[in-house]
């Protein structure tokens, strides 16, 4: 693609980081571990943080932390990436997929405050494309129905709710740090938590459940390998000293779409604000008007493709996934699918040129007429 989805921003200083790891013997458990979790910590305001090596195993592990197990019902969107709803299955929990806000695309406080059974165990909260979720309604309703919330964050580092950052508000919170998203270190993700004995158990499973004692072959319980290597910890160190410049840049290449884009009549943008959120700009996602079809938009797709303009179609739902089709869905899902049949995600990254969005909303526009 002439202009890609998406693109990692990574300097000289990156590369340097990395290189230094390179030239020592330590390639993981050495002090980059520490010093990335430490520094992330600072970042987001969080009590106690884990890092681990993607977005999918921190939810895993925060589920196994908390107690989430064998038929334990969690509360989670359909409009969401898989990983939200594997990792609930990985510990043969049931995941309960509810309907969304069409204007935030976040979970339906009302929808998941009528999904409550006896058997629901958490809500699992994203924020999606970086626009916090209403956390305050959320919290509410954890509390008043004895439930965890954990807060999947992966695509919202940065982003404030009334002041405090996504990922700190429940009882865990999740990043990634995919090469899609705002920071990097390749593959990789954060677990943030306020108990330092939730803290210390995400430690012992991320490493095959080896126990905090001096004893190095101790395991205590049944654990995975979800470490988080030196290498992509130095690089993360560099990105986080970046983070908020990054992050500036992000929400400039909304607004510059939002310049360009703003007299589409088939168009629907995404807000640039909302009332008490600060949004974390993971993507520039576009909903088609209504008059057009699933079938329009995925021809939309194909054809900037051919003129060599990556789009995406995020998300299409997970009860439509082939390995969901055949789970009970109890709630309608009718705003998660007309949503995903009209999304279209942009070009978005921190080096993409003012000429490069202007091709791209000149494209859609021509399609969308």
């Amino acid at each position: 693609m002439r202009i890609p989805l998406s693109s990692p921003d990574l300097t000289d200083a990156e590369i340097s980081a990395v290189a230094s790891v390179l030239r020592t013997p330590l390639l993981s458990r050495g002090p980059k571990l520490e010093e990335f979790e430490s520094a992330f910590a600072q970042y987001i305001g969080a009590g106690c943080t884990v890092a681990v090596s993607s977005g999918t195993s921190g939810l895993h592990l925060c589920l196994r932390a908390l107690g989430v197990g064998e038929g334990d019902e969690v509360i989670i969107p359909s409009f969401a990436f898989v990983a939200v709803a594997n990792a609930v299955r990985y510990e043969r929990a049931v995941p309960i997929m509810v309907d969304i806000e069409r204007g935030t695309r976040n979970l339906d406080p009302r929808q998941v405050e009528a999904a409550i059974t006896n058997r629901t165990r958490a809500i699992l909260v994203v924020h999606t494309f970086g626009v916090p979720a209403d956390l305050e309604e959320f919290l509410a309703i954890a509390r008043r129905h004895h439930l965890l919330l954990i807060e999947d964050s992966c695509e919202a580092l940065g982003a404030d709710y009334r002041g405090k950052k996504v990922g700190t508000l429940g009882d865990a919170g999740v990043f990634a740090f995919y090469p899609n998203k705002q920071m990097t270190t390749g593959e990789g993700g954060m677990v943030a938590v306020r108990d330092h004995k939730i803290a210390e158990r995400v430690r012992c499973l991320r490493d095959h459940g080896r126990s905090a004692s001096e004893d190095w072959l101790q395991y205590t319980e049944l654990g995975f390998n979800y470490r988080l290597p030196e290498l992509s910890c130095a690089l993360g160190i560099e990105q986080l000293k970046r983070l908020d410049a990054m992050l500036k840049r992000r929400a400039a290449i909304a607004e510059a779409y939002d310049q360009l884009l703003r007299t589409s009549p088939n168009l629907k943008l995404p807000p640039l604000s909302l009332p008490n959120r600060k949004i974390s700009w993971f993507a520039y996602v576009v909903e088609l008007g209504d008059r057009l079809t699933q079938t329009e938009r995925d021809h939309i797709w194909r054809e900037m493709r051919e003129r060599g303009i990556e789009c995406g179609r995020y998300f299409g739902p997970i009860h439509w996934q082939p390995a969901y089709r055949t789970s009970h869905n109890r709630h309608p899902l009718s705003i998660s699918e007309f949503v995903a049949s009209r999304t279209l995600v942009l070009p978005f990254f921190n080096r993409i040129t003012q000429e490069q969005m202007e091709e791209v909303a000149e494209n859609l526009q021509s399609l969308t007429q």
